[in-house]
This record gives C-alpha cells, sequence and structure tokens, in this order.
C-alpha cells in the first residue's frame, strides 16, 4: 500500500504537503508546532486538517499492519494463495481483511468442526458440488455412517454435512458484503419496550421503526443509552427471503441434483444461524462508531469556542455559586484571579435569609470594588440571579453580572488540581473561585478540568471514551498554543498543554519558577530538568516573557527565527525597543502583498513564516481571543413568565447538538433552537450556522413554563 498516495488523494493535497507531514510527525514534532511553524513545508496546512491527516495515517499503518499480519496467519496454514494475497492487499478497510480472514481464522469448536471430525467433510464436498442428478441419497450417506465416530444414520450424516456447508456460506467473505449492503439500504431498526413498560425518557423509543440508512446518529445513541439501561428492545429486521434468495442464486447452480434440497437447507441455515446475528451485530457497531464520531466532533466543535471565551480582564469579579439548602458560595477574586475574600450566604430556600445576605454582598462589593457577579448556571441559578438583579438597584455605582457555565466547576473543586492550589480553602468554596476565575480567563481556567465536565456535547459518557479524551486534548491543546501561555503565571495544568511539554516538565518548570524566581528569557527553559533541546524547539514559540530581556521572547516568533525578525527590524529602520513601545503598528505600509516576496528571498526565509513574524511585531502579545464574542452583562433579570412569542431577545449560545442549538436567554430555563429555525435557508449541520459562545437574537416561537420549554427561531431576527 502506498500511504503517501492514498493520503495525498483522499485529502486532495499536493504530494508534498503529505509526505513532509507525514515525516515531521515521524520526527515527534507535535501537530500545534508543525501547524504554526512549519507552515513551509505543509503548505499551510491547519491544524484541523493536519490532526484528520494524522489520525488518517495512524489507521491506514494500523490497516497495513493488520494486512501483513492476516498473510502470515494464513500462509503459516499452508493456504495462501496468490490470488487471496492480491485480495488482502488492495483491501480498503479492516472489515474487509477479517471478512477474507474469517475462513483461516482459528474457531472453538463448532457444529461444523465437530462434523469435520466426524469426517463428513467429503460428504459436503459432494453436496456442494452439485453434480450427482440421479441415484439414492441413502447411498450417497452410507459411506460416511460409522458408529465409532458417532454417526449412525443418514440423517446425522447429512445434518453434519449441513452444518459444515452452512458455515462455508457464513464465511464466504463476497456473501458477507454483499449481505452487509442489504441490510444497510433495506434494514429497519426496531425499538421496543422492555416488559414492564416502565415510564421513561424513552418512551417515544417504546414502539419505534426507522431505515438503518437514515436513522440519526443522536437517536442511534439514544437507543442503545436506553437498551444499556433496559427500558428498550432492539434489532434490526433485515429482507431474510431477498438475502436468502441471492444466496441461493450464487451457491445453487443444478436444480436438478438430488441433493439441492440439502444445499438449500444449509443455506437457509447458515443465514439465518450464522450470518444474520453476525451482521446484526457488525451493523449496529458501525452505527453506534459513526454516532459516536458524530458526537465526539460536536463536543470538539464545542468546546473550541467555549475555550477561547473573550476574556474579561482587569476587572474585580465575584463567583456566585448557587444553591439552595447548603447555601450560596461566595469568592471574590482580584484583577489577576488572587482570592480576595469568600464565605456563604443563604438567600435562596429552605432559609430565605434574603436581607441577610443582601447586606454581606454589598459589604463585600464595597470593599474590594467588585466589577462583576459571575453567577453560575446550575441549580438555584435562576432564584439567584433574581435576587443578585434586585440588590444591583440599591448600589450607588454601576455593577454587573453576568451567567456563567459552572460546569466542572464540582468536578474541579474536589481535583488534587484545586487541592494543591487551595489547600487550606473548603472544597464547597473553591467552585465560586473558579466560577468568578473562568469568566475572567475561560482558557486557563478550564483547563484545570477534564474536557468531558464541561458538558458542551451530548451522549459524552455512552461514547469511546479513549477515542473521546484522544479528540478533546487536542482541541484544548490546538487552543492553549493558538493564545500562548505565560511562562511566569501558567498553572501546571496550563503549562501541560503546551506543544512538547509533559505533566512532568510542567511541574519541573514551576518548580524552577519558585526556586529560581521568574524566566527572564526563553533560553532559560534549557535550565529546567527535563527539558532538552527538542522540547525547547517544540515548546519555545508559544511560551509568552513579558517585560522580559527580550521582547522578542512575548510573541510567537520562534527563538529559530530571531536572526530574521531581527535582521527586519533593523532593515526597516526599527530597534527592538520600538517593538514594545509598538512602534511597527504601521508596517504594512511598509512591507505589503506586493514586495513581501522580495523581503522574504533578501532574508532567506519563506513568505508564510514572514508574514507570521511580521504580524507579531505589529502587536506583540496578541491575543486571538480579543476578536471572540464577549459575554452578555445584565443589570435586570426576566423570568421565564415574562416572556411572550414574537418577543426579540439576545442571548448566548450554551451547546449546540445535532437538532439544534440551545441558547440561555437569561431565564431559568435554556432555549431551544431547532435546526429547522437556525436560518432561513436549509441547515444541515447547526455548526455551520452557530457555535458555543455565540451571542445571536432570538425570536420567541413558544413557551411552556409548566414543563420549562422555551421554543426560539433565528429566523428574520
Amino acid at each position: 500500500m502506498n500511504i503517501i498516495s492514498r493520503l495525498t488523494e483522499e485529502f486532495k493535497l499536493k504530494k508534498f504537503q503529505v509526505e513532509n507531514t507525514v515525516n515531521l510527525i515521524d520526527e515527534g514534532n507535535t501537530i500545534p508546532f508543525i501547524a504554526r511553524y512549519r507552515k513551509e513545508q505543509t503548505g499551510e496546512l491547519s491544524d484541523v486538517i493536519l490532526r484528520d491527516l494524522y489520525e488518517r495515517l495512524i489507521y491506514l499503518r494500523n490497516l497495513e499492519g493488520r494486512q501483513n499480519e492476516v498473510i502470515r496467519l494464513i500462509e503459516e496454514q499452508g493456504k495462501l494463495t496468490a490470488e487471496l494475497k492480491k485480495e488482502i492487499l488492495s483491501s480498503e478497510t479492516l472489515q474487509r481483511i477479517e471478512d477474507l480472514y474469517r475462513p483461516y481464522k482459528p474457531k472453538r469448536r463448532t457444529r461444523a468442526t465437530i462434523a469435520k471430525e466426524k469426517g463428513l467433510e467429503p460428504l459436503a464436498e459432494i453436496i456442494m458440488s452439485q453434480n450427482i442428478n440421479q441415484g439414492s441419497l441413502d447411498e450417497i450417506a452410507a459411506p460416511f455412517i460409522d458408529a465409532e465416530k458417532e454417526v449412525n444414520t443418514v440423517e446425522e450424516a447429512y445434518q453434519g454435512a449441513m452444518d459444515i456447508i452452512a458455515e462455508v456460506v457464513s464465511d464466504n467473505a463476497e456473501f458477507r458484503e454483499i449481505i452487509r449492503k442489504i441490510v444497510f439500504d433495506k434494514g429497519i431498526v426496531i425499538t421496543s419496550a422492555s416488559d414492564d413498560k416502565a415510564d421513561s425518557v424513552y418512551e417515544m423509543y417504546y414502539d419505534y421503526k426507522e431505515p438503518v440508512k437514515v436513522i440519526a446518529n443522536h437517536r442511534i445513541l439514544a437507543i442503545n443509552r436506553g437498551e444499556k439501561e433496559k427500558f428498550l428492545k432492539v434489532k434490526i429486521e433485515s429482507p431474510d427471503d431477498e438475502i436468502i434468495d441471492v444466496l441461493k442464486s450464487r451457491v445453487v447452480n443444478n436444480d436438478k441434483a438430488i441433493t439441492t434440497s440439502y444445499l438449500i437447507s444449509s443455506i437457509e441455515d447458515g443465514y439465518k444461524r450464522l450470518i444474520s446475528p453476525s451482521i446484526e451485530r457488525e451493523i449496529r457497531n458501525t452505527l453506534t462508531e459513526k454516532a459516536e464520531e458524530q458526537a465526539i466532533k460536536v463536543f470538539g466543535v464545542n468546546l473550541k469556542p467555549l475555550l477561547m471565551q473573550a476574556p474579561v480582564k482587569g476587572k474585580v469579579v465575584m463567583g456566585f455559586d448557587p444553591a439552595f439548602r447548603t447555601g450560596c458560595k461566595i469568592a471574590v477574586v482580584d484583577e489577576t484571579g488572587k482570592l480576595l475574600d469568600f464565605t456563604t450566604v443563604y438567600p435562596t430556600e429552605p432559609q430565605n435569609k434574603v436581607e441577610e445576605a443582601r447586606k454581606e454582598l454589598i459589604n463585600l462589593i464595597n470593599k474590594y470594588n467588585v466589577d462583576i457577579i459571575a453567577i453560575g448556571n446550575g441549580t438555584a441559578s435562576r432564584e439567584s440571579e433574581t435576587i443578585v438583579a434586585e440588590m444591583l438597584r440599591d448600589l450607588d455605582r454601576k455593577v454587573y453580572y453576568t451567567i456563567v457555565s459552572e460546569a466542572g466547576a464540582s468536578v474541579y473543586s474536589a481535583s488534587k488540581v484545586a487541592n494543591e492550589e487551595y489547600p487550606d480553602i473548603n472544597v464547597s468554596i473553591r467552585g465560586a473561585i473558579s466560577i468568578g476565575k473562568r469568566l475572567q480567563d475561560p482558557l486557563a481556567e478550564l483547563v484545570k478540568i477534564d474536557p468531558k465536565s464541561v458538558g458542551v456535547g451530548q451522549y459524552q459518557h455512552d461514547i469511546n471514551q479513549g477515542r473521546l479524551d484522544e479528540t478533546l486534548k487536542g482541541v484544548v491543546e490546538d487552543c492553549v498554543n493558538n493564545v500562548g501561555v505565560d511562562l511566569n503565571t501558567a498553572s501546571i495544568s496550563l503549562l501541560s498543554y503546551v506543544s512538547g511539554v509533559s505533566s512532568s516538565v510542567a511541574k519541573n518548570i514551576v518548580g524552577f519558577r519558585e526556586e529560581k524566581g521568574k524566566f527572564n528569557n526563553r533560553k532559560e527553559l534549557l535550565k529546567v530538568k527535563r527539558l532538552g533541546e527538542a522540547t525547547f524547539v517544540q515548546c519555545a514559540g508559544f511560551l509568552r516573557i513579558s517585560d522580559g530581556d527580550n521582547p522578542l521572547d512575548n510573541t510567537a516568533v520562534h527563538p529559530e527565527s530571531y536572526d530574521v525578525a531581527l535582521a527586519l527590524i533593523e532593515k526597516l529602520g526599527f530597534s527592538t525597543d520600538d517593538i514594545k513601545a509598538g512602534k511597527l503598528k504601521q508596517i504594512d505600509s511598509i512591507i505589503n502583498e506586493k514586495n513581501i516576496i522580495k523581503f522574504a528571498e533578501e532574508l532567506q526565509i519563506g513568505v508564510p513564516t514572514l508574514r507570521d513574524i511580521i504580524k507579531e511585531l505589529k502587536k506583540p502579545a496578541r491575543d486571538p481571543r480579543e476578536e471572540m464574542p464577549k459575554p452578555i452583562f445584565r443589570t435586570d433579570v426576566l423570568k421565564m413568565e415574562d416572556l411572550k412569542p414574537d418577543m426579540i431577545l439576545t442571548g448566548t449560545v450554551r451547546n449546540v447538538v445535532d437538532f439544534g442549538a440551545f441558547v440561555d436567554i437569561g431565564v431559568k430555563q435554556d432555549g431551544l433552537v431547532h435546526i429547522s429555525h437556525l436560518s432561513n435557508k436549509f441547515v444541515k449541520n447547526p455548526m455551520e450556522v452557530v457555535s458555543v459562545g455565540d451571542i445571536v437574537n432570538v425570536k420567541i416561537l413558544d413557551v411552556d413554563v409548566e414543563k420549562g420549554r422555551i421554543s426560539l427561531s433565528m429566523k428574520e431576527v
């Protein structure tokens, strides 16, 4: 297999792009590093394409490895033919390879193997040959009757032979491929209630049918969960008669043979007993894998904008973790995220100490000049929001509040990371600290939490956890390296996602910083234990040092390009001090698309890299998150009862799923914009229209206060 050619064709890329990318991966370079600092070699491939290409590379290499393994195993049995070898090597899926290997795969004792032990294989071959058109069935079977082998009658002889034929039919790779396609095209997924028919969220599936070829991914995951929780029974109904007719047309070539009835019975048995259950399992597995891949993709696509939310810098924030019985946890953090104070108040049921809570909150707001209150969106969120909104009216200055996703805050609170950060702070208070800090810098705070716990997907606990972890880690890694990390303030959690930096090296960086003081330049990284030259190359460009020895250390310019950057600065008549002063903002008036090639040739550097250097020199310490939508700050609150059809509101997209998007419009329940109402145009995938964190205008379609449901539309708003 020529993997490079396959990847080139599948991804519609140029050969040099694939060859160079594969070489860079094999040399141990990370995807963020390749995407950012090896653009000339990859032809400027994005991190998304690079990750997809990497995954496909792994699959094709596994495919190639399995091809070679299966060829070896069959060859050891002395059954490998040139034709079979060619078929295995031309297989494009692991499924096809397994189909071809099936007849040669060691089996546990089956009815067929027992029949072979009884010496009935020659009788099976006679039946399959279909050459005997006359004579007696008893005469054909007579030579195989042997009491010692427990074949006592003609019927037992024919039954054993039929068992062998049934397995031969079942093991035929071509037949399985044909049947698999028929079931995919014409099969029906049928679900029914389990015996007790208990009330559950799966009631719509208690009597449900849908064609295999069109069933939605999220329904597959819902059905799987319902089956696992024993609320549902699931089966795939196949066109059995049609499939058996297809098999007979390919096996039976002589209707006149006196053994034909045995052959037909063998085919029917082989299909119903062996092939059908196996194909049903395969198809359900395939549907599940496809649904899981989509769910993982949804999770990853949703996670990225959540991590890349615009930070709220330079503000004193009060983190407000709502609750009922146990009280609302409050934490005040300064502009840098340092904890200033914390408390617990009880304005909600059952205590209802509203006035006492108001006084305590107002005291903290005035004492620390709080600018914004970040309210978690969990239990008692809207009740707390009402209390906060009413309290803000009594203040002498403008203080705003906003709703912040608290997904994963409780997981963080009890984590080892939180215990190391706040060893003397109660677990319950840590959640409020996290809520406040994730408004100030969502990325820095959210990386401390297992990405699965952030909760921006669907059925995340039902899907392949290893695959999900791998994908989400890649998303976090890309976000962290896209933004860059302050070397002198970053936590171990944040540093662990930097290109090339392992968790142990991240700990060593923080340990070095605590022992020696702040880093003054990137070169000092080489003094960190276990951070060698190779790791330095991978990570240095993503680590920032503000107010260090070299202003280039506060940019995404890689140290390997410092000489070029300095030469460019000198050529343009500037100095390194001018970088800090922001005097290179007008560099575009000197270097433009017309003469950038000339500059690149003079500096002996690629145009993409030079373009990136120029971008950094113009705006050092640039934060790409500044271009993202800002949180909605409020001073008053809406109730669900206030909502009326046709009202136009502004909200924040909290989650995007296959069937639409959930939008926080400032009431207790997020509203659903169904996929059919996302746009005036046809929408195949909601992610084409909205992302988590987007600020959108929506129109109220319907409100069901009793069920807590709000239907929204983004059409003509």
